[in-house]
């Protein structure tokens, strides 16, 4: 089924899951955590977007949101400075009756008249903490094909308890309608959990959001998915192309390490659908004749004297002789002194770490030192 994509209205949520890595989020939102050497989470759901012809997106922040005003500009990296439609991003407060938001339903209301002015019929909402590259072509196709009220994006796998304690939990019968829903359930294995992307009408979102409010109601999820998953005709749309999710800082680790598989990067960055981001100038990667670089992601401006293992390392990160970087993410700026060593270790931007230290973290807990951070 044909669908006319410049008829979808794209909503980001840039600040939800901020609790779930509380240290990458201190001074920044979700949305705005560096991601794979160059990119920021947001990148990968306004690229989805802008690739499958959505042209007019708003971005919903809550606090913290000044980097993420620096990154996005006015759009134009992501082919959103237009003159009709665009880039949009919308603070909290966006009318006098709202308040800054206890759920994605507040989070709605703030930005209703933006919703309501919108030429669209169709809304697509996402949150940052899914690293994928997604077509919404045929989900949006598939929502208005079945007539549901509610779309759900969703993929059925395994998962561990820690995964799950983040997400929302589906229960479908064969024609994959949600039965049930469960949130942030205590269990393990098989379960088809969302990815929170959903879709639905323009026309649906405002009168549920309306009828929401004045109902004292704020959680999407507890409120409208799980509260009247028997009453509204709520779909799942079965995903099954690579993702990653990101619900702690083991699993942010862990998404950037599957970046350094040729086989997983190319699932992600596709040359037909490219992920967008702000492009900066830096000088190419200077490598000194003694250093030794295995199986990572150095980007442009960082000044390798030591050796680099199984690492992310993000602009400007210098490595100094003698130094060794073993599974870690070094944010922009970060120096390792001579003779150091780390491993399982992140940093954020501008980290010092000064001569024969040695850091060690671990796969499920990686070590974290702060922005602007002298050890």
């Amino acid at each position: 089924m044909d669908v006319n994509m410049g008829n979808v209205l794209g909503l980001v949520f840039a600040n939800m899951h901020d609790m779930t890595v509380g240290d990458l989020t201190k001074n920044r939102t979700m949305g705005s955590i560096l991601f794979g050497g160059r990119y920021r989470l947001i990148d990968f759901p306004l690229s989805n977007m802008v690739n499958s012809g959505i042209t007019n997106v708003g971005v919903i922040t809550k606090s913290n949101y000044q980097s993420l005003l620096d990154h996005l500009g006015s759009g134009r990296e992501w082919d959103l400075s237009r003159k009709k439609g665009g880039l949009y991003i919308l603070p909290p407060f966006g009318n006098v009756a709202s308040r800054i938001y206890r759920g994605r339903i507040e989070a709605l209301y703030g930005a209703m008249s933006f919703i309501k002015h919108a030429l669209a019929d169709y809304v697509v909402l996402s949150d940052c903490d899914i690293v994928t590259n997604m077509d919404f072509k045929p989900i949006v196709a598939k929502h208005v094909e079945s007539g549901a009220d509610i779309t759900v994006v969703a993929h059925t796998g395994v998962y561990d308890s820690e995964v799950i304690k983040e997400s929302t939990v589906l229960s479908t019968d064969e024609n994959g309608r949600v039965r049930s829903v469960l949130i942030q359930p205590d269990i393990g294995g098989t379960c088809t959990a969302s990815l929170n992307i959903f879709v639905m009408s323009k026309q649906f979102l405002t009168d549920m959001v309306t009828d929401a409010i004045s109902r004292g109601n704020v959680s999407f999820e507890t409120d409208i998915l799980q509260a009247k998953c028997g009453e509204l005709n709520i779909m799942a749309y079965e995903y099954d192309n690579y993702f990653s999710k990101i619900s702690s800082i083991a699993s942010y680790l862990k998404a950037n390490q599957e970046l350094l598989d040729p086989e997983n990067a190319s699932k992600l960055f596709l040359p037909k659908r490219a992920i967008y981001t702000k492009v900066r100038d830096n000088a190419p990667v200077k490598y000194d004749l003694d250093s030794s670089v295995t199986n990572s992601l150095i980007a442009d401006g960082c000044i390798i004297e030591g050796e680099v293992e199984n690492s992310v390392l993000f602009r400007g990160v210098r490595v100094a002789k003698g130094a060794k970087v073993k599974n870690s993410i070094l944010m922009q700026g970060t120096v390792v002194g001579a003779k150091s060593e780390v491993n399982y270790l992140i940093t954020d931007k501008n980290v010092i770490i000064g001569d024969n230290h040695i850091l060690n973290g671990a796969p499920s807990y990686p070590m974290f030192v702060g922005k602007g951070a002298s050890v």
